[in-house]
């Protein structure tokens, strides 16, 4: 095929029928679509160049510099576009967690500025907390930026609903599949493929994979990220599930080794959580068919992008797959029973602990949030950061008594289960965070 520019390449993406001997299921043919084969390597292709597309021409002759609110395949997408056309990008982000990505953006000559998310607990009333500012900015009449505004423009969801529904349509012979199994970020693919699935078969029932709150999936957000994204609207899922770091991973090993598909976390979680959902379906249908020839069903999950940019995470929570020693101390590997024993501690206990024990107070969230607003004489060591820290095992006295925060609650109870499980012998957790703290109207400092 010849095309006149890399764009043009964008769409038309393959689907590909996984092995039944790899799923195991009996009933239900499951199709992955395989969106990582778009030419900047993911299904956000599809929406960066149907966002920025009509507005290119104004932008080059008013010499603006496109902006996205975005840390990841997005991000990469448009600043490959923009430099296609001799404009400026610049990444903007609450948290930049995929540092081979960031590398990627900073090769291709993005501008990256990181800022706090009102998911680390910014005040709600102060209207100028900086992503609103900068939205405002963004937005004013004049302003000289192209922003794409991916969580709430319409054009997101327009670029799957008239380009990867009608291919997953076409390339089932003119049928729409039973199930379409979907994972929730930006919600812009979830919602226009259903969208254009269900005009075709309003039978299609849609299934939203979300990641367990406190778990890090790349490309998903959790169950309460998802109410801050606008195209999100939940009457487009016929159910709402969870997936773990843990089954991202997994799942993405079966694809990556017994399909031959260079898969990343999220197209991992997919898969996982399709065969998950569809097992007992599956089951019911045999059973209910064993006195005749089975019909069979489909069902279809997208491989959003490739392996290759999440090497470092998978180094992270399962080294062991790339030859190094399985880490220690992770807070991944707690257990719930180590979680049950944590103990937690609300507001009121907490400030008369602080007063009276002195313990040293570590606040978990990210430098900007906690920058804006945090405990006073508290610590900010940022969960990555810190779970680094304790896999050379304890980084400060078992003599000090330690009180861990963040946003809400969560992830400070995993990890004072971990230095627990560490041998520290008092540690807690402050109960639904620094949200709790803050709701209490207990006091909080600025930087």
């Amino acid at each position: 095929m010849r095309y006149d520019s890399i764009t043009d390449a964008i769409g038309g993406t393959p689907l590909v029928r996984i092995d039944p001997d790899v799923h195991g299921l009996r009933t239900i043919d499951l199709y992955a679509k395989l969106e990582m084969l778009n030419p900047f390597g993911s299904l956000k292709d599809r929406a960066a160049w149907n966002m920025v597309r009509d507005g290119l021409a104004g932008a080059v002759e008013r010499g603006e510099t496109v902006v996205e609110l975005s840390s990841g395949n997005t991000a990469k997408a448009l600043a490959l576009i923009a430099g296609i056309h001799g404009l400026p990008f610049k990444s903007v982000t609450n948290r930049m967690r995929i540092p081979e990505i960031k590398d990627l953006l900073l090769l291709l000559g993005a501008e990256i500025e990181e800022l706090p998310g009102q998911s680390e607990c910014l005040d709600p009333t102060d209207t100028g907390d900086p992503l609103t500012v900068f939205h405002q900015q963004l937005t004013r009449p004049g302003s000289a930026h192209l922003h794409t505004d991916q969580y709430f423009n319409p054009l997101n969801a327009e670029a799957h609903a008239q380009g990867t529904g009608p291919e997953i349509i076409a390339d089932l012979d003119g049928r729409a599949p039973d199930w379409f199994i979907t994972c929730v970020g930006t919600a812009g693919s979830s919602t226009g493929v259903a969208s254009a699935l269900r005009a075709h078969d309003p039978a299609v029932r849609v299934i939203g994979l979300v990641g367990q709150k406190s778990d890090f999936i790349p490309g998903i957000r959790t169950a309460d990220e998802v109410q801050e994204v606008g195209l999100f609207d939940p009457a487009v899922y016929d159910a709402i599930e969870e997936v773990s770091s843990d089954e991202a991973i997994d799942g993405m090993l079966t694809l990556l080794r017994r399909c031959g598909l260079l898969a990343g976390p999220t197209g991992g979680a997919a898969y996982q959580g399709a065969v998950r959902h569809l097992r007992p379906l599956d089951a019911e249908l045999t059973d209910s068919q064993s006195h005749g020839r089975p019909e069979r069903r489909t069902a279809v999950f997208i491989v959003c992008d490739r392996v290759e940019s999440y090497l470092g995470y998978v180094r992270q929570r399962r080294p062991e797959l790339l030859g190094r020693p399985p880490v220690k101390n992770s807070v991944a590997k707690v257990t719930a029973a180590e979680l049950g024993a944590v103990t937690s501690v609300g507001v009121d206990e907490a400030r008369k602990w602080i007063e009276t024990g002195d313990p040293l107070v570590v606040d978990l969230r990210g430098p900007f949030a906690y920058g804006a607003l945090h405990i006073d004489g508290s610590v900010n060591i940022v969960d990555e950061l810190f779970e680094e820290l304790l896999r050379g095992g304890l980084p400060f006295s078992r003599s000090r008594p330690v009180l861990l925060a963040c946003p809400v609650g969560e992830k400070s109870a995993r990890y004072a289960a971990l230095l627990t499980r560490m041998g520290h012998p008092d540690v807690r957790s402050l109960a639904g965070g620094i949200i709790a703290w803050r709701d209490a109207g207990a006091p909080l400092v600025r930087d």
